[in-house]
């Protein structure tokens, strides 16, 4: 931490280093309007900028304001968003929009305690915005933040407590150039995301090599240090895929859960694997009568944050030209598919159907 009595000699490198070997550019930096710099960065937590960045782009043409998004029905916003993940942000963004325009008079807050008022919207995202748009200068905390202030400046507190985040905000904050403080934000989550990476960090070309307190001691692989380490929980969703040459059974997710308002096939979730048995027994409840004649799909296995899905899908093709939806679910047209927003996994597999 001594490197901290001279904060301005850090910044001072970091901003040249982002002069001279920063070229990557992209679509909202240097945007001015908080709306798009708002929706970048909800877009881009916890999502890769190459799997973020056409998401970007399709909401920008679909939504070019504030209104156009609040004025959007909640399942078209699913739907374009489907795939990215994390749909609370979805649904969070759209809420917000709503309130903006209409709450607010189309009036985006314009500091960074204002801001963090809206709903969705955490220190980070506030720090972006408030930073990006109105020059406030207020530091940014991301993932690559905290690995760049860990690594060079050895700060060993778990980033995952409070005091470890109480610790990454201060420095965070100590360090920022007040005159440009978007341009430092950014400069700082770039060299994190491109020099300080999680895994194989390029550490030979790094401006801060010779004072970095990781590279000095060998901790490079070990900082920062996280206190919690999350429990994985295993679900298992066996999915019906009840239909006839036209049609198919969807059901709506409205329950507060992982895809809540998305759509889905009917679903048999347990909390362990089911024998064929099982299974033949489960799928006969729910259809209401004895059912042992389906194939099964291979298991499929997506992880999320703290979740593990095991997802199977069970055909069960029916006669007739028209489906009898069981309760909680509706009929649709096959054709119809595309204009409803599903999980990945259960767009994905409905995209390979006849």
């Amino acid at each position: 931490m001594d490197a901290l009595k001279s904060p301005h000699v850090f910044t001072k490198n970091l901003l040249k280093w982002n002069e001279l070997e920063n070229v990557r550019t992209m679509p909202w930096k240097g945007e001015k309007d908080p709306y798009l710099v708002w929706l970048s960065e909800v877009m881009l937590q916890q999502t890769r900028v190459e799997q973020g960045l056409p998401y970007y782009l399709k909401f920008k043409k679909h939504y070019p304001t504030v209104k156009h998004l609040a004025d959007a029905p909640e399942d078209e916003v699913l739907r374009h968003w489907q795939g990215l993940g994390y749909y609370s942000r979805a649904r969070n963004l759209h809420y917000t929009a709503k309130h903006i325009a209409y709450g607010l008079k189309g009036k985006f807050p314009t500091t960074f305690l204002e801001i963090k008022k809206l709903k969705g919207v955490g220190d980070y995202t506030a720090a972006a915005i408030a930073s990006f748009v109105y020059n406030e200068p207020v530091a940014v905390v991301d993932g690559n933040v905290i690995r760049v202030l860990s690594r060079i400046f050895g700060i060993e507190t778990p980033f995952d407590t409070t005091a470890g985040k109480k610790e990454f905000s201060a420095v965070a904050q100590k360090l920022i150039h007040t005159g440009q403080p978007g341009v430092y934000n950014q400069a700082i989550m770039d060299f994190g995301s491109k020099v300080c990476t999680p895994k194989k960090p390029n550490c030979a070309d790094c401006v801060f090599q010779k004072k970095c307190f990781a590279q000095q001691n060998n901790l490079v692989g070990a900082l920062p240090y996280r206190a919690k380490r999350t429990t994985i929980k295993s679900r298992y969703f066996y999915y019906l895929f009840i239909h006839n040459a036209t049609q198919l059974l969807i059901q709506k997710r409205i329950k507060k859960d992982i895809w809540q308002n998305l759509y889905e096939l009917p679903l048999i979730e347990t909390e362990k694997k089911l024998s064929s048995k099982q299974l033949a027994v489960a799928v006969s409840d729910m259809m209401g009568v004895n059912s042992n004649k389906y194939a099964v799909s291979d298991e499929i296995v997506q992880l999320l944050s703290h979740r593990k899905i095991h997802f199977r899908f069970i055909h069960l093709p029916q006669s007739g030209k028209q489906l009898k939806p069981m309760p909680g679910t509706v009929v649709i047209s096959k054709k119809d598919i595309s204009t409803f927003g599903f999980p990945k996994t259960v767009a994905e597999f409905l995209s390979k159907i006849n």
